[in-house]
């Protein structure tokens, strides 16, 4: 197993946990599964670059899909406002 097989599979298990969490918590949820179909994706495709020799686009690609995940699905939860 190869360095981008290990950072995509934690991201993408963090998602599911994410996802999970989610799922079973009450109230109205902002985020959508296609949103999750994103960064999987992202996880996948940097996967596949990494594997392949295409190590800077992989790693673009991995930030890009982390900073996809923070701001668009927000999984640590904001400070309340005063």
């Amino acid at each position: 197993m190869g360095v981008f097989d290990l950072v995509t599979l934690a991201i993408f298990a963090g998602l599911i946990v994410l996802f999970l969490q989610r799922s079973i918590e009450p109230g109205d949820h902002r985020d959508h599964l296609w949103q999750y179909l994103v960064a999987s994706l992202g996880c996948a495709g940097a996967n596949y670059l990494g594997d392949n020799d295409y190590r800077l686009l992989a790693v673009l690609l991995i930030v890009g899909t982390l900073a996809f995940i923070f701001y668009v699905l927000k999984p640590i939860p904001q400070p309340p406002s005063s």
